[in-house]
């Protein structure tokens, strides 16, 4: 596995992937537009030639806001979203990120538990913040 910055050529497994996994899945335009801000830091994890991860973050100076992080579901298990976020969390260390935060789904347990196992704690709700279906998120911050 390779991790490395993601690519306009990554884009189209990176949207494939996202609307696999998300009910509210971010365009493949988002993610273009994304990789053009230079307060951004966006992550592909490599089986090869495919995309089985990515992740980002957006940078507000010294804190990021971590907003996309996901693990084609045939290769969950292995570390990789460990491996890719704490990539991303040390590149962001390298720009003067001294804080992170997230949102997750309220019952997504494993997500959870790799995030508190990343040193994020548990700080807040966002009420039916997600959609299809309407879920409560958790705010979790790495500080």
């Amino acid at each position: 596995m390779v991790i490395r910055k993601m690519l306009h050529r990554d884009l189209d497994q990176v949207s494939a992937l996202e609307a696999e996994i998300f009910s509210v899945p971010w365009s493949r335009q988002g993610f273009a537009d994304s990789l053009e801000q230079e307060n951004t830091i966006y992550l592909v994890v490599l089986d090869g030639t495919k995309v089985v991860g990515y992740c980002g973050m957006l940078q507000a100076l010294d804190e990021a806001d971590i907003t996309n992080a996901a693990v084609d579901q045939a290769y969950r298990g292995r570390g990789i979203g460990q491996a890719m976020l704490r990539d991303l969390m040390g590149r962001g260390e390298q720009r003067g990120i001294t804080a992170y935060t997230l949102e997750v789904r309220v019952g997504n347990k494993p997500a959870r538990i790799l995030y508190q196992k990343l040193g994020f704690q548990e700080e807040g709700i966002r009420k039916n913040f997600y959609q299809k279906p309407t879920e409560d998120a958790v705010i979790m911050w790495k500080r």
